[in-house]
């Protein structure tokens, strides 16, 4: 009993002594508001990272001409003018932008032949996968009719289509017009094939389809990380519904000033505070992206897919598991890229490296080489590309932002392996192996597969660490 009493009294006193630190500050209500604001705003950051992500190419798609229900693509492989996440600057992109608001939206896709495929995926405003596109998507290759479902509909869809009900009013169709080559014969006939794809309402006309050339335009769709990002994300809360997976996050944007069917009206002081949270949301998902290269996808290499399994799992099936949600490697994920498939590695699959061999950071002053193994694991075609470290877009201001196996002019080796040099200047001999980068600024690398064999997946080809040159 003593000793029980010694133990009570010792507590007693060690709870007294740190009490003082404890109400050592006495906020005001006002620093009290202030704290929550700024607090509730970084989560509400992280949690809205691809509703910003898509608000901001909806927004560079009308920037351009196009309206919802239209189809933005690029006559060319994009440049750098092009700022969308990460883009594949060795394709031909069509990006039709649908909303259901007003009923359930048809996007045809034609079938692929021996010279022509498209491959992509249907995803909501909130960047979960409906379905993919393509030989490895829900038309086999043989082309189909998607009819796109409004949240709520009730009434029976027709047959003959491939049916997806979107959780979301609105959202977009990533297609990719694949070139034999980057001859402009072979370019142009992708384009040609690309633009069969059809967008229109249900019981309209397929021929009303509009298509917009997006090509050397100011394409502008990396993240704002000021409070303007809130301007944004309070877009898409007025034009979405609630999701119940995502309702605690009712009363935390009503503290910050975003209420679904009010105005949203920050003071000065107000967006002050939301630009500090949102810079340091930015930092704390950098900072994840940055960690998230462990484990590596080829042993003993630095390339890896840096977003979680429970993110990637949940973007193709609507976050099923009732016990995950991944909110953080979503936030990793969309900060960087746009667009979830529904099957990762089942149409393409991509790794990426922000480090050379010795765990350095890509230095756009230094030089770089990238051997690619012979005879890769893939249908179509593989590629590397650099990307701004900062804002993960093309690199502004280069000639080329990134070499792949189907452009004939790149010079392979004897044993017909690929060097791919990068860095602020071409190695001598080795021009048309070189992908330039800004001496002023880091960079990073992604490698796609488009059609990835079992081979790949089970290791049997590997892709080595890039290497700095002398």
């Amino acid at each position: 009993m003593k000793t029980r009493l010694i133990l009570s009294l010792v507590a007693t006193l060690a709870i007294a002594a740190i009490a003082p630190s404890i109400h050592a500050k006495d906020y005001s209500a006002q620093e009290l508001q202030e704290r929550a604001i700024h607090r509730r705003a970084v989560e509400a950051a992280i949690w809205g990272m691809p509703a910003v992500n898509y608000e901001r190419m909806l927004q560079a798609a009308i920037d351009n001409g196009a309206k919802l229900n239209q189809v933005v693509y690029w006559s060319r492989p994009v440049n750098s003018r092009n700022q969308t996440l990460t883009p594949n600057p060795d394709t031909i992109y069509l990006n039709p932008f649908y909303d259901t608001s007003k009923g359930p939206v048809v996007v045809e896709i034609p079938p692929a032949d021996a010279d022509h495929v498209i491959v992509g995926s249907f995803d909501v405003a909130w960047q979960n996968a409906l379905a993919d596109v393509g030989p490895a998507g829900e038309d086999k290759g043989k082309g189909a009719k998607y009819l796109i479902l409004p949240p709520g509909y009730q009434q029976k869809a027709p047959d003959s289509y491939i049916v997806l009900q979107s959780e979301t009013y609105r959202g977009f169709v990533i297609l990719r017009s694949n070139f034999k080559s980057r001859s402009d014969a072979d370019i142009q006939s992708a384009v040609a094939h690309g633009k069969r794809v059809k967008v229109y309402p249900l019981g309209g006309n397929p021929d009303s389809t509009v298509f917009v050339d997006a090509y050397d335009k100011a394409f502008n769709a990396t993240i704002p990380y000021d409070a303007t990002f809130f301007e944004l994300l309070d877009r898409f809360v007025q034009a979405e519904p609630w999701l119940t997976r995502d309702k605690v996050m009712i009363d935390a944007l009503k503290t910050i000033g975003i209420e679904k069917g009010k105005p949203f009206k920050p003071d000065v002081k107000t967006k002050t505070i939301l630009a500090d949270a949102v810079r340091e949301a930015h930092a704390v998902v950098a900072l994840k992206y940055e960690k998230g290269f462990v484990p590596a996808f080829f042993e003993g290499t630095r390339w890896s897919v840096p977003i979680p399994p429970e993110t990637r799992d949940g973007l193709g099936n609507a976050f099923a598991d009732p016990n995950q949600y991944g909110l953080d490697g979503r936030a990793v994920m969309y900060h960087m890229a746009y667009f979830s498939p529904k099957v990762f590695g089942g149409g393409q699959f991509y790794i990426l490296n922000i480090s050379d061999q010795s765990g350095h950071a890509l230095e756009g002053s230094k030089t770089y080489r990238l051997t690619v193994p012979p005879n890769a694991p893939i249908e179509q075609y593989w590629s590397a590309t650099a990307y701004d470290r900062e804002t993960h877009a093309l690199i502004v201001g280069m000639s080329r932002p990134s070499l792949a196996s189907n452009d004939s002019k790149v010079q392979k080796n004897a044993d017909g392996s690929t060097d791919i040099y990068f860095g602020p200047k071409a190695p001598a001999g080795k021009e048309s192996n070189w992908v330039p980068t800004d001496p002023k600024r880091q960079f990073e690398l992604i490698f796609r597969l488009y059609g990835p064999k079992k081979e790949f997946f089970d290791k049997k080809w590997k892709l080595p660490d890039i290497e700095a040159v002398r």
